[in-house]
């Protein structure tokens, strides 16, 4: 298994990380499948996968103690345990020491190997300020119950800076692929966080799965280009091939997924520029193959009253795919993805002046898809 050196404490860390979010489960009753879970834990230790990452949250709060049961069989020096304060359930430092010590007991550990502040954004991040979440993680450190303490994120580049420029952090996970490289400002973000030397874990490589289920000509580009590797193996080494990243997790659900990512990580080969050019276009076919025929040119920006129109239109035929593959959490994450836009970046700022369509080479009717658009996300929001 190929490793990264964790430098402050020269650890040699899995280059792949077993994501527990997506772990298999008995389709009648949305449990945790915990013989096909067990399964994969044993295999990833067997071939060398040292960091697993679960949350308080991930199988409605089933994730942590099945993997406290599923590692007890291993031991302790055998794997480094990533877990994540839920920041939107703190109200008052209380909680914080309330809800860590619950996560310890959960997870059947003493202590935690990488520990995050949990879903960091604007709003959070006021949270963190106000209940005092910094100081309270760093006192467990102290004693000995946190080694390494990092955050995980979702939001702008801008709210990034802040963060880490409030508090003295070791590491940070942001979700990383080749769509949301420009999608979601994840260069800019990979850029800050490598700027100020922050080891960098990814999450979402193969975007909940979105990157191995292309559309028909992507894959087809992919296997021209390669006929013996997997589509998700493409965004795995995507990811990985990034300096400063630590480990690269992925939310595997069975074992043939598991075994597909570790022999693309045991035969690791940084992408070389033809390889880059083969995600380029296989991105593109699969841009066009979506519901909105936009190529993010851009000639219909700049928008007079402030709509991201081509980001408003990527984010959407995200969502347009998911219902084509029946992606889990599908309403969830188009709802995350849209609200990153920010609010004045959005579909409903659109007055249909149309200044926009005349300068389209695709000839979309903007105002039309944006109304339509608007009216999607006012939907699925009423759904949450």
């Amino acid at each position: 298994m190929e490793t990264r050196t964790f430098k402050k404490s020269n650890e040699q860390i899995s280059l792949l990380g077993f994501g527990c979010m997506r772990l298999p489960v008995n389709p009648d009753t949305n449990e945790i499948d915990k013989e096909k879970a067990q399964t994969m834990v044993d295999y990833a230790i067997e071939h060398g996968i040292n960091y697993f990452d679960t949350a308080y949250m991930y199988h409605d709060g089933q994730s942590e103690p099945f993997l406290g049961e599923a590692l007890a069989r291993h031991s302790r020096n055998s794997f480094n345990l990533a877990s994540k304060m839920p920041v939107v359930f703190v109200k008052s430092e209380a909680d914080v020491e309330r809800l860590f010590e619950e996560q310890l007991r959960k997870c059947r550990v003493d202590y935690f190997d990488f520990y995050l502040a949990h879903n960091i954004n604007e709003k959070h991040l006021h949270i963190m300020e106000t209940c005092n979440v910094y100081e309270t993680l760093k006192k467990k450190q102290n004693e000995g119950k946190i080694r390494h303490l990092g955050f995980s994120f979702h939001d702008r580049p801008e709210i990034l800076t802040e963060t880490i420029n409030k508090y003295d952090w070791e590491f940070a996970q942001i979700q990383l692929n080749y769509m949301d490289w420009e999608l979601q400002d994840a260069e800019q973000q990979y850029q800050i966080l490598k700027n100020n030397n922050i080891p960098v874990v990814v999450m979402e490589p193969v975007r909940g799965g979105a990157l191995a289920r292309l559309c028909d000509e992507s894959i087809k580009i992919f296997k021209e280009a390669n006929p013996k590797t997997s589509p998700a193996s493409w965004a795995i080494r995507y990811a990985a091939s990034l300096s400063g990243v630590l480990t690269v997790l992925s939310g595997m659900s069975d074992l043939s997924q598991m075994q597909d990512n570790i022999v693309t990580i045991e035969h690791f080969k940084p992408l070389d520029k033809t390889e880059y050019a083969v995600i380029d276009k296989a991105l593109a076919a699969y841009r066009k193959s979506a519901a909105i025929s936009c190529t993010a040119c851009r000639y219909c920006m700049d928008c007079p009253q402030g709509v991201d129109i081509p980001k408003v239109f990527a984010v959407y035929n995200n969502y347009f795919a998911g219902i084509a593959n029946k992606r889990m959490f599908n309403d969830f994450v188009f709802d995350m993805e849209y609200s990153l836009l920010g609010n004045e970046k959005q579909a409903s700022h659109c007055i249909a002046c149309n200044q926009c369509s005349g300068q389209c080479p695709q000839k979309i009717d903007i105002p039309h898809w944006m109304e339509t658009i608007d009216n999607v996300i006012k939907s699925v929001a009423t759904k949450q």
